[in-house]
């Protein structure tokens, strides 16, 4: 047996390809938040390295270790992509979840490939562990997992951690396919989620279709491997708080963070958003609220100005498509209504930024604004209060993030309610110096108490107690 060995299981490998630097670790969340924590441990990391068909130039094939962590790729084709990934993943699962800001579309081909490419993974995950390791597979991709491996191999203990919110039992009931995805989930010792409030909507799911009786944070299931207490707990996602901090007081991204405003022009208010480019991230609702604020002249448009980071995401789906056309046309609309010649007042880019670049954006800005219709977590929050050793700024920040949930020293609004975004954007640029720190240092003690470490140690620590009892 080898309890101490952990293999994390992902739709994605923790490493990209760069034409210009060979593999490097790939910028997202998940990437951020564990490798920090698995270079110290016998890891192992499964998942799909990005390419369909696993086509690789000779000299530039994946490598097999990468920051102390084995790599063991899952090849997917292009069909994959498009019917598990963009498919069912991206057109059920994601709009679903998310409250159905965007409406789901379910097809029986996508799930059909959604379970076969579950299964796949499960595979490999089976050959690749040890006897007695532990496993953590991650997030909506990859659902199914858990039951299809507890069939296979019983000797795993298997957390499950999902990334994204978890939707009412009267929405999640909608999925044609709910009681397959519940008993996968439920092959799984310990499922985590973000906010209490998500695991109450799973428990609630597993009264309500499989007809369960959970007892506080535990459901009681009966499989093939007999009977087994499935552990159901919030596990909020930390980032790596110190790296931020330091990265945020080196005078190379200091240097630029002043070279941004200068650059950018900006008057004595800089106001930021980063986001995924994304129908859930709301970023339409705050450059509705910024254009009508300074229409309104409730603040300058000399002395304001917003810089809207948009990462290209998903560019194939024709939803997200439409979203770019309607942030960029809400982009010009705002200059054309209230900028001047050569002062614009909302900068946009639609690129991905370096991490130094991120961080000198956070270091430039004077409050960040983050606005999702619904969102699991929201790191970019997190990342920006670790950023202001200065103990200044402000945060405004959607109430359906799970970051809000902690982060309640915030300018926390409705991103339903134009006005309420409106009202919360003139707070935020106006307040005062002593109150800005308050409000920051209760929101730096919390993101640096807990942080990614705390997150992922707590997590495994519950998955070490939870023997299925």
């Amino acid at each position: 047996m080898d309890s101490d060995a952990l293999v994390v299981v992902a739709n994605r490998l923790p490493v990209e390809r760069d034409d210009a630097e060979g593999w490097r670790l790939s910028p997202g969340g998940l990437v951020s938040a564990l490798v920090p924590v698995l270079g110290d441990t016998s890891a192992t990391w499964i998942g799909w390295n990005g390419m369909a068909g696993n086509e690789v130039a000779p000299g530039e094939a994946m490598p097999e270790e990468f920051s102390g962590i084995r790599m063991v790729a899952v090849p997917l084709t292009q069909e994959d992509v498009e019917l598990h990934y963009e498919g069912f993943s991206n057109g059920a699962i994601w709009p679903l979840y998310h409250d159905c800001v965007a409406t789901p579309s379910y097809h029986r081909i996508e799930y059909d490939a959604y379970a076969r490419i579950n299964a796949q993974f499960a595979w490999s995950a089976e050959q690749e562990c040890p006897e007695g390791a532990r496993v953590w597979v991650h997030d909506y991709q990859l659902q199914l997992v858990p039951g299809l491996l507890r069939t296979s191999r019983p000797d795993l203990q298997m957390g499950f951690f999902l990334h994204i919110p978890f939707p009412p039992v009267e929405l999640f009931a909608q999925l044609p396919w709910r009681e397959q995805i519940l008993r996968g989930l439920l092959g799984a010792d310990v499922v985590g989620f973000q906010t209490s409030r998500d695991a109450r909507n799973f428990l609630a799911a597993t009264e309500t279709i499989l007809g369960l009786r959970p007892g506080g944070d535990r459901v009681d299931v009966e499989d093939g491997s007999g009977h087994r207490t499935v552990h159901v707990q919030a596990f909020p996602i930390g980032i790596d708080a110190a790296a931020f901090a330091a990265r945020a007081a080196d005078p190379v991204v200091l240097a630029r963070a002043r070279q941004i405003r200068e650059e950018i022009g900006a008057g004595s208010q800089l106001l930021l958003g980063v986001d995924r480019l994304d129908y859930t991230k709301g970023i339409a609702v705050r450059l509705r609220a910024f254009g009508e604020v300074l229409h309104e002249e409730s603040l300058d448009a000399t002395d304001v100005t917003m810089l809207q980071v948009a990462v290209p995401s998903r560019q194939n789906i024709d939803e997200y498509q439409r979203v770019r056309d309607d942030v960029e046309l809400l982009v010009g609309r705002v200059n054309g209504d209230v900028a001047s010649v050569g002062r614009p007042v909302v900068h946009y880019l639609h690129r991905p930024v370096d991490r130094d670049e991120l961080v000198a954006m956070y270091v430039a800005a004077d409050v960040l604004v983050v606005t999702p219709l619904r969102d699991g977590m929201n790191l970019v929050a997190k990342e920006f209060v670790a950023c202001r050793a200065r103990e200044d700024g402000g945060l405004v920040l959607s109430e359906f993030t799970g970051a809000a949930h902690q982060l309640d020293a915030a300018y926390l609004v409705n991103p339903y309610d134009v006005d309420a975004v409106k009202r919360a954007l003139v707070a935020a640029v106006r307040a005062a110096p002593d109150e800005q720190q308050r409000r920051m240092r209760l929101l730096r003690a919390n993101v640096f108490e807990n942080d990614v470490t705390r997150w992922a140690e707590t997590f495994l620590a519950t998955l070490d107690g939870a023997d299925g009892t």
